[in-house]
C-alpha cells in the first residue's frame, strides 16, 4: 500500500508503554500513515480535538483513564462519534470484548498483535471513515440546496432556521432520543427541499392556488423524499419530509394517512411547522401572537386535523419556553 492509496490518513496511537507504541508506530509508518502518539487517555482526547485523526488505535489498560473510557467519550460526542476506534488489549477474554462493544469500539486487535491483521483492520476502517466523510459532504450539499430553495421565496424569512432550532428544543422537552432530536432539527432545513421541483409560477403565486396548481404544489413532499432517499444518514428525516402535510383524520396528503398511521415524529414536526407559519408574517396574513397560534392549532384539533395529545404537549412546551425567555430577560436586565 502506498500513500496515494490511503491518502496519507492520520492515525492516533494511544498506549502508555513506549515500546508498544514504537512497534505499532513503525509498522503504520511503513504503510504510509501519518502517526500521532499519545501516552495517556487525557492526552489522546486533546490530540483528537486538535489533530482530528482519521482513526484512533487505543490501548485498553492505561493508568488514569482507560481505553474503554476514552472510547466511550469519543462515541458520545457528536463531533467524534463517527471516528473509527480500534481497541488494543492483551485481555482476550469475553468480558473485555463486551465492555469494548458497549463503549462503542469499531474493532479489536489482541496484543501482541499480528502485523498483517493490524494493517488490514486499520486499512478497512480508514476506508470506512472516508466513505462516511463522502456521505457527510453529500448531506452538507443537501442542506445547501435546501437553503437555496428557501431563498427562492423571500416571504419565508428564516423559517427553516427557526424550525431547526425550535425542533431541537421541542424534541428535548418531549424526551425524544438523540437521533430523533437530530432528525427534527434536520427536518427543519430539509422538509421543503422538494419545492426545488415546483415552478415559480406556482410556488411564488400571490393569492389562492387553483385546484390544478395545488396538485402541483402537493408533489413537493414526494420530490423531497426522492432527493434525500439515497443518503443513509437521512433515513430518519424521510418520514418528516413525506408526511408533514398529513392530517389526523386522514384528509391530508400525499398518502391520506390517519391517526397513528402517521409517523409520530412527522406529527411532532408538523405542529412545530404550523406554529412557525402562524407566528410569522406572510403576504396573505399578519403574524399571529403565540396565544392566537395555539388557539388555531387547537381549533384544527377540534376539526380532527391534529393529534390532541401532541397539541397539548406543544402548548406546554411553548409556555415553558416563554417562562425561560422571561427569566433570561430578567437576568440580563
Amino acid at each position: 500500500m502506498n500513500s496515494l492509496q490511503i491518502g496519507t490518513a492520520k492515525i492516533l496511537l494511544v498506549d502508555d508503554h513506549p515500546a508498544s507504541r514504537t512497534t505499532a508506530a513503525a509498522l503504520l509508518a511503513l504503510q504510509g500513515y501519518e502517526v500521532i502518539e499519545a501516552e495517556s487517555g487525557l492526552q489522546a482526547l486533546d490530540w483528537v480535538e486538535g489533530k482530528k485523526p482519521d482513526l484512533v488505535l487505543l490501548d485498553v489498560m492505561m493508568p488514569g483513564m482507560t481505553g474503554f473510557e476514552v472510547c466511550r467519550h469519543l462515541k458520545n460526542n457528536p463531533a467524534t462519534r463517527l471516528m473509527p476506534v480500534i481497541l488494543m488489549t492483551a485481555l482476550n477474554d469475553r468480558r473485555s470484548r463486551i465492555t469494548g462493544i458497549e463503549s462503542g469500539a469499531d474493532d479489536f486487535v489482541t496484543k501482541p498483535f499480528d502485523p498483517f491483521e493490524l494493517s488490514a483492520r486499520v486499512k478497512s476502517l480508514v476506508a470506512q471513515k472516508r466513505l462516511n466523510q463522502d456521505l457527510e459532504h453529500a448531506g452538507q450539499m443537501l442542506f445547501a440546496i435546501a437553503r437555496a430553495v428557501e431563498s427562492r421565496d423571500p416571504n419565508t424569512g428564516d423559517h427553516c432556521e427557526r424550525l431547526a432550532r425550535r425542533g431541537k428544543a421541542l424534541g428535548e422537552f418531549l424526551g425524544l432520543s438523540a437521533d430523533e432530536v437530530r432528525d427534527l432539527s434536520w427536518g427543519g432545513y430539509l422538509h421543503d427541499i422538494g419545492k426545488l421541483g415546483i415552478p415559480d409560477a406556482v410556488l411564488l403565486k400571490r393569492g389562492p392556488l387553483t385546484q390544478e396548481e395545488f396538485a402541483i404544489m402537493k408533489r413537493h413532499v414526494v420530490i423531497g423524499e426522492e432527493i434525500c432517499k439515497p443518503l443513509r444518514t437521512m433515513r430518519g428525516v424521510l418520514p418528516l419530509i413525506r408526511h408533514h402535510h398529513e392530517r389526523w383524520d386522514g384528509s391530508g396528503y400525499p398518502d391520506g394517512l390517519a391517526g397513528d398511521q402517521i409517523p409520530r415524529l412527522a406529527q411532532v414536526f408538523q405542529i412545530n411547522d404550523i406554529y412557525d407559519a402562524l407566528t410569522s408574517e406572510r403576504p396573505y396574513k399578519p403574524a399571529y401572537s403565540p396565544e392566537q397560534a395555539l388557539e388555531i392549532l387547537e381549533e384544527e384539533t377540534r376539526r380532527g386535523w391534529r393529534n390532541p395529545e401532541l397539541v397539548g404537549q406543544f402548548r406546554e412546551f411553548i409556555q415553558a419556553q416563554r417562562v425561560l425567555d422571561q427569566t433570561a430577560c430578567a437576568i440580563l436586565t
